[in-house]
């Protein structure tokens, strides 16, 4: 089992990685065109050089670039991630009120992505060239191969509005005030669809990949001698392959946080629903550069804490690797 110290030390190495990200973010977002003052001129319909300038000097955008960087970074070291004028309130109250409907669609398609490819995967490499292992190898390459917002529109026009089995979007029924077991039904009446058309496109690549895994390992010589033993092929396949296999799809599915996560702002915007995804598609338009620079660094802090749940899975998994 891994120790304290070794989980301590790789949390003090993740610090510089992740203060080099958000001063990565900051710099690019510097280029994009426009500010906050130019989206509420626009709004406004005009606006004198003087009131720009005002609106420029209180959102703090009349300093120097560097300027702006040194002082966003103290506000990061103490973890105030400052103020969106767009929603009138802290960023950090925003992103808690966000953070929960993000983490409950990402951690249901990570689970049932890793789950159902890991038994579809098995299921094909035991199957090999049966007809087993074409079908659903074909059914991989396609919902890899479809495109995630064309999937999540196509959904909501048959199960919505042709079928009428799932609401085509939000997060619960507007203005239902359900309590206990009622509300949470209803969230998962309402979670259906989004992780569904997410989970397609990563379960391809996890069963695609525990596949060739499982291939891989059921002719290493410790599987040989494992049948040479008198195991019978159940056993050897649950206790020896399957449990080495896994390796590589848990490592892929801690790389593929982040992407899951850029997943879900594509999902959360099709079927609004009300996550951090939709909420930096939104934050992008109205050019809330505060807003998007705090879910920027919130992702990149989960990014990180997965990677090190990985990596204490890696030592659960495979005994021989040691964490200290």
């Amino acid at each position: 089992m891994p120790s304290l110290a070794y989980v301590l030390r790789r949390l003090a190495q993740a610090v510089p990685t992740v203060l080099a990200i958000v001063v990565l973010n900051f710099l690019l977002l510097q280029l994009a065109p426009g500010d906050a003052a130019d989206v509420l001129a626009g709004e406004a319909g005009s606006a004198t050089p003087e009131y720009m300038a005002q609106l420029r000097k209180s959102f703090g955008l009349d300093q120097p670039m560097w300027l702006q960087l040194l002082l966003y970074l103290k506000q990061v070291v103490t973890f105030d991630l400052g103020f969106s004028f767009r929603h009138g309130m802290p960023v950090s109250e925003l992103i808690l009120s966000r953070l929960g409907p993000t983490l409950l669609l990402m951690g249901t398609v990570l689970t049932l992505a890793v789950f159902v490819g890991v038994l579809l995967g098995s299921l094909a490499a035991r199957h090999l060239n049966r007809w087993q292992d074409n079908l659903i190898s074909t059914l991989t390459v396609l919902a890899y191969a479809t495109p995630v917002f064309w999937a999540g529109l196509m959904l909501i026009v048959l199960f919505s509005v042709k079928l009428g089995w799932f609401p085509t979007s939000g997060m619960q029924k507007v203005a239902a005030f359900h309590e206990g077991f009622a509300k949470v039904k209803d969230i998962a009446h309402h979670l259906v669809l989004p992780a569904v058309t997410l989970t397609l496109f990563y379960l391809a690549l996890y069963a695609r990949l525990m596949r060739a895994s499982v291939l891989e390992q059921a002719s290493m010589d410790y599987v040989v001698t494992a049948r040479a033993k008198g195991l019978t092929e159940r056993q050897v396949i649950r206790r020896h392959v399957l449990r080495n296999a896994m390796l590589p799809v848990v490592t892929m599915a801690g790389v593929q946080v982040g992407a899951i996560f850029g997943g879900a702002v594509v999902v959360e915007t099709v079927f609004a629903w009300p996550g951090l995804g939709l909420l930096a598609y939104e934050s992008l338009f109205a050019r809330d550069l505060n807003l998007l620079l705090g879910i920027f660094f919130v992702s990149t802090c989960l990014v990180v804490m997965v990677n090190l749940a990985v990596d204490l899975c890696y030592s659960m998994l495979d005994p021989r690797i040691e964490l200290r």
